[in-house]
């Protein structure tokens, strides 16, 4: 991930890059562990600002087999590509 630009938020910057990678799907969604060691963030950076995305409902989470699972919802899709604009 690059060097974090003080003019955008982090989570907004996550978003980015997830959309960016192409987890926007439930079939390419990422673990919180993969989204961690892809961003070169640590764990618990990444989980608190996944959860302002949930909130804000620009990522959704599904279980696979127990396992917590994230991807870019429509919403999210279209913030990422407006922060570029």
């Amino acid at each position: 991930m690059r060097e974090r630009d003080s003019s955008v938020p982090r989570e907004v910057l996550i978003l980015g890059y997830l959309h960016n990678i192409g987890v926007t799907s439930p079939n390419r969604s990422l673990t919180l562990e993969e989204i961690s060691i892809r961003t070169a963030l640590e764990a618990e950076i990444v989980r608190e600002n996944i959860m302002k995305l949930i909130k804000g409902e620009y990522v959704n989470m599904i279980r696979v087999e127990g396992v917590e699972r994230y991807y870019v919802t429509p919403n999210g899709i279209l913030k990422a590509a407006g922060v570029y604009s």
